[in-house]
């Protein structure tokens, strides 16, 4: 019996804002908002806009801060979070 090929990135789409294995595909920029969905089926537990950068690529850690609290807090995304990238007109490039 052998064990089955392992996937390759060609074989699958890759998530462009969600998270995959800890964030290993998640990018953000600042002015994006970060969502963690609640326990129920379509309910959002928290958001907040993403205020700064730990790494020039955009993966995580963030500082966020809170849509209900108006706190900023670093943040490190778990599975259930997910990234909207709100387009405002201007290029946004990596923070410096």
């Amino acid at each position: 019996m052998s064990a089955p090929a392992p996937a390759k990135n060609n074989d699958r789409a890759v998530p462009s804002t969600g998270s995959e294995a800890g964030g290993t595909w998640m990018r953000a920029r600042v002015g994006d908002e970060i969502v963690v969905r609640g326990t129920a089926a379509g309910v959002i537990a928290q958001d907040g806009e993403i205020v700064g950068l730990r790494h020039p690529d955009g993966s995580p850690p963030y500082d966020v801060r809170w849509a209900d609290s108006g706190r900023v807090t670093l943040y490190f995304p778990g599975p259930d979070a997910y990234i909207r990238h709100l387009v405002t007109g201007g290029h946004h490039g990596p923070a410096r």
